[in-house]
């Protein structure tokens, strides 16, 4: 009985280490790429809404545009605005304001 419960034991230890030394490796770029995709996926999803819903709701400023050539809002308060990449209105002075080229 004694080497039936040695021999049990045994093969416990032996099946809690072989589980333990399988697990030790951690592959931490994987999360870290799923992670900063999710959150590219999230930010244009975003952006996408936020010149859908300005595109219906409020007025485009033809002749002008952001500063690095965005497009310019008009809302009902007459605020200029323009969609930023992560989907928030940045909104403008007239003075920030730059012709279109055409």
């Amino acid at each position: 009985m004694k080497t039936i419960f040695k021999t049990a034991l045994f093969a416990t230890a032996l099946f809690a280490a072989a589980q333990t030394q399988a697990q030790t490796h951690k592959d931490t770029t994987m999360g870290q790429k799923v992670g900063h995709t999710a959150k590219k996926v999230g930010n244009k999803t975003s952006e996408l809404a936020a010149k859908g819903a300005s595109g219906v709701v409020d007025k485009k400023y033809e002749d002008k545009c952001g500063p690095h050539g965005e497009t310019v809002y008009i809302n009902e308060h007459s605020h200029y605005y323009y969609i930023s990449k992560k989907g928030h209105r940045v909104y403008l002075k007239k003075s920030q304001l730059m012709d279109k080229k055409m």
